[in-house]
This record gives structure tokens, sequence and C-alpha cells, in this order.
């Protein structure tokens, strides 16, 4: 395996990414990217040379993969990349449905102006068309946000702290949901109606259209995510 500097990423509040962090969130781009493919085997020994770091950080960032399901230990022959768990992806998707549910509701019970939290999402989604950012990994960072704002301006600290992890959980196939522009622009329609909805206090049509955003997603990351593996093994480059 070619050795290969860590890519930086953001920090969370003031506190810098321990090494073990940093070895953690490669490796799971490395599986969401399918240079790691489901099915690949690989030791410590080799991730060690090719990220440049000691034995501790990788296996601290292994076993957190571990739990997580995207990993498995074998024994006497290093770790293997697990297949995607469809059921358990399912399950994370239909709480993270009964979560923003249960935000847009309280959203919609607010009186008064809105809450100012909202006014941010309308300047980003409730854009003239030519105004759209089209860069997919750019646009699903933005609709990650969209979702936890939606939670977070319901006020409620311990839904958003639950929504937060359903959502780095979910993350690794997610990000797949806009590879393709039509998705990009159905994800900006269907997120100006949703808020449209809230700031009208149109709680059964909040609800309605968030759960349809989110079923329809749910049905095209896995239709993506298995393409997206297909084509990483038919490429004599890949992995």
């Amino acid at each position: 395996m070619k050795r290969r500097p860590l890519a930086k990423h953001g920090t969370r509040a003031a506190t810098p990414p321990s090494r073990a962090d940093e070895v953690y969130e490669q490796l799971k781009r490395d599986i969401a990217d399918f240079h790691l493919l489901p099915g690949d085997r690989f030791t410590e020994n080799e991730l060690c040379e090719r990220l440049g770091v000691s034995r501790t950080p990788v296996r601290q960032a292994l076993i957190r993969l571990q739990q997580e399901g995207f990993v498995e230990v074998m024994f006497r022959s290093g770790w293997r990349v697990l297949p995607f768990d469809f059921n358990r992806f399912d399950q994370l998707y239909d709480l993270r449905m009964l979560l923003e549910t249960a935000a847009v509701q309280r959203l919609c019970q607010h009186e008064g102006a809105p809450v100012p939290l909202l006014q941010g999402l309308k300047d980003i989604w409730l854009v003239p068309v030519a105004d759209r950012e089209t860069d997919p990994p750019t646009v699903a960072a933005m609709d990650e946000a969209f979702h936890q704002t939606l939670v977070r301006a319901a006020g409620n600290d311990e839904l958003a702290r639950v929504h937060q992890d359903v959502t780095e959980r979910i993350r690794i196939i997610r990000r797949l949901d806009f590879l393709k522009q039509m998705r990009i622009d159905a994800t900006y329609e269907e997120h100006g109606k949703i808020l449209r909805a809230v700031l009208a206090h149109n709680a059964d049509r909040a609800s309605l259209l968030l759960r349809t955003h989110i079923q329809t997603s749910q049905v095209e990351v896995r239709k993506i995510t298995l393409h997206q593996v297909f084509l990483a093994r038919q490429s004599p480059t890949g992995g």
C-alpha cells in the first residue's frame, strides 16, 4: 500500500484532533471513497507505513471503526472492510426521520418571529437557481447542516445530540446522494418546500415533506452505493 499523508480536517471546538482521530477520519474517507472496498484486507503495519504514524493511533482508529461496524479484525490475518450493512443504515435512517419530524413539529408550534437559525437557512436554500452551489462535496456538507440546523432550532439539546450521532454514522453513505446534478437540484427544491412549510407553521405539510425527502434520499443512496462498489471493483486501479 502506498504511503499517503493524512488529510487535514476541521476540529471540534478549540480541542485539536488527536493522531488517532486523524487516522480514523482518513480511514473513514478511504472507505467512503472506495479506496478501501468492502472485503478488502489489510494489516496495521501497512496502514502505519502508508499514513506515516505509529501503531497505537492506528489500532485506536480501527477499534473505533470496528465498533461502528465498518471493519472487523481477522484472526492472525489483520483486518477486513465489512460490506455495507443496509439493514443498520435503514434503522439509522428511520431514527433520523423520527428525530427530525419531532424537531419540525416543535418548530411549527413556535409562536412569534421565526427562530433566528431559520433565517440563515433561507439565505442558503431560498436562492435563485443561478446562485445555487453545484460542487457535490460542498452540497453534501450543506445538506447535512440544513438538517442539523432544523433540529438545533427546535431548542432540545438532547434531541440535537442524538441526531448528531446518527448524522455521523450515516455520513459515509449519505454523501453519495449528491453525485448527480439532478439530486442536487432536487435537494434545493425539497429543502425550500420544507423550509417554507416550517415558516408557515404548517406542521403536517412540513412533516410530510420531510419524511418524503428522507425516504427518497435513502432509496437513492442505496442504489448509488451498490453501483459505486460495482464500478470500483471493475476499475483496474480501484482500491
